[in-house]
């Protein structure tokens, strides 16, 4: 197992009203991190998803197959740039972990390598790989410029929505091991066969 599989962060937020393009709408997109390596709290990870989390439209977010969302934090660089490019940020500002929207910001499994059916065995739960996430408007929202959801769909920089096969708990910090699943499609392949499609 590569040593730099890892949580870099743990981010949850309550549902709250924001504001897109004049309409008021209800979304838990806005996370913030409430585990990190230097104050790894343990957060409780149930078949719903993480403690402290919500989803504000399940029809998008959230369920069984859709309980916890992690995001690669090797394509933080890339947004950083693009978002003080579009003046959102200033150059040397970080990208706040959990901005994306993601729960589990991970190290070491990108779309490529990332299997549907593959398990993440953590330490005290394990997670199994599920599908894609597919860029909304609020994504492009929290990003602060229009073309993010487009940079997404082009770059399948999408992260990957996991299912709880094991409840437990799980901190920043910890590694995890991959388990191989049937390894018939990846989560890249899936996600550009979905927006192929969306585009049709």
């Amino acid at each position: 197992m590569p040593s730099d599989r890892r949580v870099l962060s743990i981010n949850t937020a309550p549902a709250r009203p924001m504001e897109i393009e004049g309409r008021r709408i209800l979304s838990a997109i806005g996370k913030q991190s409430v585990s990190t390596p230097t104050e790894p709290a343990r957060i409780a990870v149930g078949p719903m998803g993480l403690a402290g989390d919500e989803q504000a439209d399940l029809t998008v977010h959230g369920g069984l197959s859709k309980a916890v969302y992690a995001y690669p934090h090797e394509h933080y660089a890339f947004w950083q740039t693009v978002r003080a490019q579009a003046g959102v940020q200033a150059w040397d500002e970080a990208l706040p972990m959990g901005l994306p929207g993601e729960n589990l910001t991970v190290t070491g499994l990108l779309e490529t390598d990332a299997w549907i059916g593959d398990l993440l065995r953590f330490p005290d739960c394990t997670l199994a790989i599920s599908e894609p996430r597919r860029p909304c408007y609020k994504f492009a929202a929290v990003m602060g410029f229009p073309q993010a959801v487009k940079m997404m769909a082009q770059s399948a920089w999408c992260g990957y929505y996991l299912a709880v096969r094991v409840p437990g708990t799980i901190a920043a910090g910890e590694t995890f091991e991959v388990i191989p699943g049937p390894r018939e499609v990846s989560i890249a392949d899936l996600f550009r066969a979905k927006m192929r499609k969306d585009a049709a």
